[in-house]
């Protein structure tokens, strides 16, 4: 039956813009457009946004370290976003950026809406200074020892070792990441919106409980509410950064600049409104129709920003803002049960998996398979991964098709039969076209709770008992028969078979677009599918052709192999951050999904990184193990498509050249490489990468800021000394 159309406004977390997709993004994507996809089909009003984060110190920073303006190295990353977002089907009504006029509007107005309400108050506070960067130091770039346990080397806002929370200032002993100062203590005036006053408190109780009529928040995240909102104090939230800054300039407090978290959500409405003016929709009116269902889908990690902040933000600007009727948070994506890393080879690049022409399709699946509507964390098993879509897909939905199929082509120039499924005497043979509709309520209901791993086995549910009776009716055996009785009942047999596998078409649909469109296709449908045309029978096919290979094993390993390989670190052959996935020093409001389990962030300040292992003793033996020598570089020549790889051809005193690859691109002129010196890991198994095969690894330093420096002996040392 149709149901009555809704309207919706749906965003996703949005990804800074210091650097591409990550599979974290692109499992978040695809949760999203699967149920907005539903929806779609289901006949209501769907506008799906986003947009780059791009404000912050880190793309400031970046952008100076590369040699680009802000602009430049965000319009950079912008131009790699639509392989990913098509590579994947996304299907994104618009995608935006928050360096935008639509965003600098929405979130003066916002500001200044709050702050005639008494909301917004200055106050001067003490912070860090470099001197030598003549900035003020966020928090994340600031490290020292905790003043609490002693630790060294922890950030300015929380220690990794304790869990203690305390100010940048508190920290002993501490430094500038960004270029080793100590930094001086300075006061600055910054503004704050008053999270604490008691109007916000109270009306923050009333939406966490209910943020819509008839709506909760998931148990996870309104547990975790309730800690922040009944047993801590809400502390209010310092909105402003002092200049220099990459972001919205404060209207009214010159060299002020709005914190990158208030002008990022309002990037959803920035989006939205430049989406809605291409169509010539008022965007006041838009927002103020009382029938609009507004949803976010983010990751457990912005909890806190988008169930407090951003809530009391659009409440309390007044209409025609308003808060979401609710927030979709999801948990983390690992791999293989483990953090996502690619110097250890355990993760997967969203750009390396298009790049090996793997089946966007094949990662949907795999990923409904195990989303649901709990905050649970979801692992990618590269075993597992073939053998769902192998067995499920090809094994068993690809697989009706393709037999039913062959048999009404060859025998009935591909007429279905129109016999009445109802009369009696056709009950027995039937049942797979009503064991298909049968699961429609069940689907739909599965689909409107993104709970996805349950349509997907119900759906398989059904090609199994598909399969089961095709086999039962035994139609190969039927074809060789002459007589009018069993060339009827082979026509019946995968007539029955062809409808429920058209119904399975539907239910896929959202989670696999294309292949239930080319599906589709078979029964001569050429336009969207729509969901009320699910309980429709076709009368005849057109010919058969291959719907969806199989999975190669051995690309799924390639997949893993150069998803670690081009590892953007300052020394090369295969050296790596320590996760694939970490987010910047500040806290830009994407989904952290690649990243293992923790706790959603307790404060503000946004969650520091997934803990640290700490640095673990060697013996000498195991330092004996290691074969340093000197080499000389004898050419060096930047690599086609990477942007960060060097191609160094290495003397290193034997009898032949070696060649490396090192992520030192920024910071040298490949000419300028030629001639020197530096230490280099001889006995480093040769690493395949895109580029070709690496041979070793060069020495280089980094710290948490910009600036990569490629190690080098003292005078007198030659190519081929061992390094002891």
């Amino acid at each position: 039956m149709p149901t009555a159309p809704r309207k919706f406004f749906v965003t996703t977390a949005l990804p800074y813009a210091n650097g591409p997709f990550h599979i974290g993004h692109i499992m978040e994507y695809i949760q999203a457009d699967v149920w907005v996809r539903y929806q779609r089909m289901r006949g209501h009003e769907m506008h799906f946004v986003c947009a780059d984060d791009t404000h912050g110190a880190p793309i400031m920073l970046k952008a100076e370290k590369d040699g680009v303006t802000p602009k430049a190295l965000v319009a950079r990353v912008a131009a790699t976003r639509r392989k990913s977002l098509d590579g994947f089907h996304l299907s994104f009504d618009f995608w935006h950026s928050t360096d935008s006029p639509e965003n600098v509007a929405l979130s003066q107005d916002i500001y200044r809406r709050l702050k005639a309400r008494g909301l917004v108050y200055a106050k001067s506070i003490e912070q860090f200074f470099d001197p030598v960067k003549s900035m003020f130091l966020p928090d994340r770039y600031v490290k020292g020892t905790c003043p609490v346990c002693g630790t060294r080397d922890q950030y300015g806002d929380a220690c990794e070792n304790c869990s203690s929370t305390y100010n940048a200032i508190e920290l002993i002993d501490p430094y500038s990441t960004l270029t080793g100062a100590k930094p001086e203590v300075r006061s600055s005036e910054h503004l704050f919106f008053r999270l604490s006053a008691p109007e916000v408190a109270a009306y923050l109780k009333r939406w966490t409980a209910e943020p819509s009529p008839g709506r909760t928040l998931q148990p996870e995240v309104r547990n975790k509410v309730k800690e922040w909102l009944i047993d801590g104090d809400l502390a209010d939230w310092d909105i402003s950064r002092d200049a220099p800054y990459f972001g919205i300039p404060i209207p009214d407090a010159p060299g002020k600049y709005f914190y990158v978290w208030l002008d990022a959500p309002v990037g959803y409405l920035a989006s939205l409104e430049a989406h809605l003016a291409k169509t010539g929709v008022d965007f006041a009116r838009f927002l103020e129709d009382p029938a609009l269902e507004q949803y976010h889908f983010i990751g457990k990690d912005i909890v806190y920003f988008h169930t407090l902040f951003w809530p009391a933000m659009m409440e309390f600007a007044g209409k025609p803002y308003r808060p979401p009727d609710n927030v979709y948070v999801h948990g983390f994506i690992t791999f293989q049960n483990e953090k996502m890393s690619k110097s250890r080879g355990t993760g997967i690049s969203p750009e390396v998996y298009l790049d090996l022409g793997l089946d966007a399709e094949w990662l949907r699946y795999y990923l409904a398979t195990k989303l649901n509507d709990r905050v649970e964390d979801i692992d990618f098993n590269p075993d597992d991964f073939v053998a769902r879509v192998n067995s499920d897909l090809v094994g068993k939905y690809v697989n009706i098709a393709s037999r039913a199929a062959t048999f009404i082509t060859r025998h009935f120039d591909g007429e279905l039969s129109l016999r009445n499924p109802d009369a009696a005497h056709f009950k027995e043979r039937a049942g797979s076209t009503h064991v298909a509709w049968a699961s429609r309520a069940l689907i739909e209901e599965a689909y409107e709770a993104r709970e996805f791993g349950k349509v997907v086995r119900e759906a398989m549910r059904i090609a199994d008992r598909v399969n089961e009776r095709f086999d039962q009716a035994k139609p190969w055996e039927l074809a060789k028969r002459d007589d009018a009785e069993s060339r009827a009942r082979l026509q019946d047999v995968c007539t029955d078979a062809l409808n429920a596998f058209r119904a399975l078409s539907y239910y896929l649909a959202p989670i696999a677009p294309t292949l239930a469109q080319r599906a589709a296709a078979l029964f001569g449908i050429p336009r969207e599918l729509a969901w009320d045309e699910i309980e429709q029978v076709a009368d005849r096919i057109g010919a058969y052709t291959h719907l969806m290979t199989r999975i190669d094993p051995k690309k799924v390993e390639a997949l893993i192999g150069l998803s670690a390989s081009p590892a953007p670190s300052p020394a090369g052959g295969g050296a790596s951050p320590p996760s694939a996935a970490a987010p910047s020093p500040s806290p830009p409001p994407a989904s952290g999904s690649a990243r293992t389990a923790q706790a959603a962030p307790a404060s503000g300040k946004g969650s520091p990184d997934a803990t640290r292992a700490q640095d673990a003793t060697i013996s000498i033996d195991d330092f004996a193990k290691v074969d340093l020598r000197i080499a000389r570089i004898v050419s060096a020549e930047p690599v086609d498509g990477a942007d960060k790889l060097v191609r160094l051809t290495l003397d290193a005193g034997e009898s032949r050249h070696r060649t490396v690859f090192a992520g030192i691109k920024s910071a040298y002129r490949p000419e300028d490489l030629v001639g020197r010196l530096t230490p280099m890991v001889a006995n480093l198994a040769p690493r395949k990468m895109r580029f070709g095969v690496s041979e070793g690894m060069v020495l280089a330093a980094s710290g948490e800021g910009p600036g990569i420096y490629l190690l080098a002996p003292d005078n007198g040392a030659a190519p081929g000394m061992k390094v002891k």
